[in-house]
């Protein structure tokens, strides 16, 4: 007789398969899932041997699956950074930095990330004059919130050699005075002229990084995540063969699925994808930047912005760049996801699927495109008929001031901002994902803002039409993630023969509530039928 490695009995197990917990239990036979039925049901699978792990009231669940976040990036900033967040003003985010630096003193680099000039009520960029005067012989590089652009000292752009006649790179710009002189602001692209510099770690130090994400996400209840390629201002975090050794090694306890960027290199993709095959570490696909970010005017619009005016931003790539590099990919088997902020960007990728499609015929493809901030209600229809996946963030419209977005659109455009349940409404699949850095790594953010829309201010709803229901965000972190990676089958819900990815809360998030979602913490992280976190005894 089969006998279960453990069993999970509780009054609250959310399957993924209802809109409701139920009272049930699920019978684990090492790393697959044996049985889930009622109690009187699974005693037959309860051996001598059998862990019986009894939760009560608390939510149990699927693993939390991140369908769109950075690991190197994130663990760059959570290890090697301080964290500005919090600042409310330019003197408060320099005088963190200062503490800081005063703490690492075997550092070359300061680097540090969140950072908001809007948020401290400022329109304009803060200058490399007022690093200077407090840090003008250590190089510092500090990313913006929404990691689009940075700003450097004095001393940093001497290390990287940017002068008043350093041209601008490849979608990026080098921020200027009217004497033409370098502000101290690097955005896009020109990022990287800093922290190709900044980010010299050695392989050790890397692999340090990741084993504290997996430290991280396994204590959030994160089981499996995309991880996806950062852009070119931190090409230099690429470092793929740590994940591979982890793997083989036995010590990956999140499932990664990697997508290293859409740049034309079919071989190098196709090399990666025959080497990430195991059930921890895949290749997932490819990803790439459409556009930037709208509070820097590099987000791509279908019409001016408002204080812009002849402005629509402008794309990362030429079109027909995009347009080679998708075709040849999608001919490849690979799935895509893109970065697309504005409207202009959001069409812009529908349409490069769509002309995939009309070459290579229609598939299976389960592209997607990452963020849509803004999108025209024309071209809403067009993810499921094109069965593209919108991925979406749903924090992010709580990241910042709510006029970073309202004053550079127009009125028309409002209710089309952060678009979430029109959506889901409309027959598209929508994976949920943190964007790690850009925001923290908690789900339980996420699951706030879907369900409440709540702005930066945590008094107010922004687009209240686009709250979804508590079941809805659940699945969406869960389920429809493990659909974005092909793993329907294996991951995502609570069933016979899937992976045993599960999670114990500290709390029934039906039963509580609302504002109590963000003070929820997991009490119990099983991954591949591993206990890989446990903050309590289960009772």
């Amino acid at each position: 007789m089969t006998v279960a490695t453990k069993i999970i009995k509780g009054n609250r197990i959310f399957t993924g398969l209802a809109n409701e917990p139920q009272k049930l239990a699920i019978a684990i036979q090492d790393n697959r899932i044996l049985a889930v039925d009622h109690w009187e049901n699974i005693v037959s699978w309860q051996g001598e041997s059998t862990e019986v792990i009894e939760v009560g009231d608390k939510l149990v669940m699927p693993g939390f699956h991140d369908a769109h976040m950075h690991i190197m990036l994130g663990s760059v900033f959570s290890t090697q950074a301080v964290s500005l967040f919090d600042a409310t003003s330019a003197e408060e985010a320099i005088q963190m930095v200062v503490d800081y630096a005063k703490t690492q003193t075997t550092r070359d680099w300061i680097i540090g990330t969140g950072w908001d000039h809007t948020a401290w009520g400022d329109t304009v960029f803060p200058t490399r004059e007022h690093l200077d005067a407090v840090l003008e012989d250590r190089p510092v590089v500090l990313l913006h919130a929404e990691g689009h652009y940075g700003w450097v000292n004095t001393k940093a752009l001497e290390l990287a050699n940017i002068t008043k006649d350093t041209k601008n790179p490849d979608y990026g710009i080098i921020v200027k005075d009217e004497n033409g002189e370098p502000t101290g602001i690097l955005i896009e692209t020109a990022i990287s002229m800093a922290t190709d510099l900044a980010y010299d770690f050695s392989k050790e130090t890397f692999k340090e990084m990741v084993e504290s994400f997996l430290a991280k996400a396994a204590k959030l209840g994160i089981t499996s995540v995309n991880d996806l390629y950062a852009s070119r201002a931190h090409e230099r975090l690429q470092q793929y063969d740590i994940y591979k050794e982890l793997d083989e090694e036995g010590c990956l306890t999140t499932r990664l699925h990697v997508y290293p960027p859409l740049n034309g290199d079919m071989e190098k993709a196709r090399t990666l994808r025959a080497l990430f095959n195991s059930e921890k570490l895949q290749l997932g696909g490819l990803k790439q930047f459409i556009d930037g970010v709208v509070t820097g005017h590099t987000a791509y619009m279908l019409d001016p912005y408002l204080d812009k005016p002849g402005s629509v931003g402008d794309v990362a790539y030429p079109v027909e760049t995009l347009e080679k590099w998708v075709i040849e990919a999608d001919y490849n088997g690979f799935a895509i996801r893109f970065h697309t902020i504005g409207d202009g960007a959001v069409r812009l990728g529908l349409d490069l699927y769509e002309k995939a499609q009309q070459v290579n015929g229609k598939r299976d493809a389960r592209h997607s495109l990452e963020h849509i901030e803004i999108v025209s209600p024309v071209d809403i229809p067009r993810f499921k008929e094109l069965g593209v996946m919108p991925s979406i963030q749903p924090y992010h419209m709580a990241l910042m001031p709510r006029e970073s977005h309202t004053t550079r659109v127009g009125e028309e455009k409002q209710p089309y901002i952060y678009p979430n349940k029109t959506l889901i409404d409309s027959g598209a699949i929508v994976p949920y994902s943190s964007d790690y850095p850009i925001v923290p790594l908690e789900p339980m953010l996420e699951i706030y803002h879907a369900v409440t829309r709540m702005d930066i201010t945590l008094k107010d709803t922004w687009n209240e039409q686009e709250k979804v229901t508590l079941a809805q965000a659940l699945k969406a972190y869960t389920q429809v993630p493990a659909y974005s990676v092909f793993r329907e089958q294996e991951l995502g819900t609570l069933e016979v023969g899937k992976l045993a990815d599960i999670i114990v809360l500290d709390r029934d998030l039906f039963a509580c509530p609302k504002e109590e979602i963000l003070e929820t913490e997991v009490v119990l992280t099983l991954m591949d039928g591993q206990k890989v976190w446990e903050a309590v005894m289960v009772k």
